[in-house]
């Protein structure tokens, strides 16, 4: 890659289709039961939740469905959080990791039958990029053995490591917008370019009017701590940067994979196109941010990596990037900011199905005051007065 060039293909995922309209934009005053701000993944499993209860709802995104991370990841679904299975033991105890990887797993087939042919169960891999890696990998596979969890050793000829044959892959674009066909059939009102320029207590205050709702659900995940200064130390958004080929028929990645401690991460479509994500602590502090823009020292550690250990020859069509927001704990955050709003976000690059998971707990928690899944998620030290 030419030094100071990002282009072709910049700022726009692979996933992109053209095919979507646009959403409208809310002109003046609404009401509503209940308020979902941003229409990604985990906002699009609130409405759906919402509606599921009876409540009526208004969902908006300052700029469009599925146009933040939710719709530029990398196509992952795996089981588990941020951390891998055994160091999660260490930091949250061998119970709590345990329960949130087998709600993960019992998430998985509700994901693909929420948004039908997106999904394709392949397993996943992770490869040890050195030796030391290799010994990290052995001591997860223990771990989950031990557990009861589903992982394989594996040593394959794209080195070793672990197969998880229950995760899979999925066009996340895709899915975003099959759920919100769906939830404006069954009754929600869906907007777009329509920033929250205040969020209170049982009202959103747009740029042409104010919502008035029983409950706001902020489900926005980089760039969360602009939004709530409050959260500033909470939520740390940093820029992970993508690109993509043509369909390259000389490599078979059979699996979406991850490398070097899941720095790298890389899967290859049906159609041949090969997705390749990472870097991102390569990038020092300039990786930190709210500017999604690729950058040329990034992307050309991708593109090395795609042509020296991939081996992939065929062009690169696509280079973007998307915001998400990490926690110190590796945990999501979910929490009531005040009164009658809560925050979801914090997903550490890992939201697909822990999102959703934490969407659903969320509405229980909110509606019935029934705290179970929340815990199941985020453990027996959640309260439902924490903030």
């Amino acid at each position: 890659m030419t030094a100071g060039a990002v282009a072709p293909g910049a700022g726009v995922p692979l996933w992109e289709d053209g095919a979507w309209s646009r959403l409208p934009a809310l002109e003046g005053p609404a009401e509503a039961d209940s308020c979902v701000v941003g229409l990604g993944g985990t906002g699009l499993t609130l409405v759906h939740a919402l509606l599921a209860r009876g409540e009526s709802v208004v969902g908006l995104d300052a700029a469009d469905v599925g146009a933040g991370a939710a719709g530029r990841n990398g196509g992952f679904l795996l089981a588990g959080a941020y951390d891998f299975h055994h160091d999660a033991v260490t930091r949250y105890g061998r119970d709590h990791a345990r329960m949130l990887y087998e709600a993960t797993l019992e998430e998985l087939p509700l994901l693909a039958a929420a948004a039908p042919g997106t999904v394709r169960f392949t397993g996943s891999r992770r490869v040890a990029a050195d030796d030391r890696e290799v010994i990290d990998c052995e001591a997860q596979w223990r771990a989950m053995q031990r557990d009861g969890l589903p992982v394989e050793w594996d040593d394959g000829p794209h080195g070793p490591g672990l197969f998880f044959p229950r995760d899979g892959a999925f066009n996340p674009l895709a899915r975003c917008r099959i759920l919100a066909r769906s939830a404006l059939a069954g009754g929600a009102r869906l907007y777009a370019r329509t920033p929250a320029v205040e969020v209170g207590a049982r009202h959103v205050r747009t740029l042409d009017g104010t919502l008035r709702c029983r409950r706001v659900f902020v489900a926005v995940d980089g760039g969360l701590e602009q939004l709530f200064p409050e959260l500033v130390g909470r939520v740390r958004t940093a820029r992970l940067q993508m690109l993509a080929t043509a369909p390259a028929p000389e490599v078979h990645i059979p699996t979406p994979m991850y490398y070097r401690d899941g720095f790298e991460y890389w899967q290859q479509l049906p159609t041949g196109e090969v997705a390749l994500g990472g870097f991102r602590d390569r990038g020092g502090e300039g990786e930190w941010g709210v500017d999604p823009t690729p950058t040329p020292a990034i992307q050309g550690m991708l593109e090395a990596l795609l042509r020296d250990r991939l081996g992939v020859r065929a062009p690169v069509t696509h280079r973007w990037g998307a915001l998400a927001s990490f926690t110190p704990t590796g945990l999501p955050l979910v929490t009531r900011v005040r009164d009658g709003v809560w925050v979801l976000g914090g997903y550490c690059g890992t939201g697909n199905v822990i999102g959703a998971l934490c969407a659903k707990a969320v509405v229980a928690a909110a509606l019935d005051r029934r705290w179970t899944a929340l815990r199941r998620v985020l453990g027996e030290a959640w309260r439902p007065s924490a903030t």
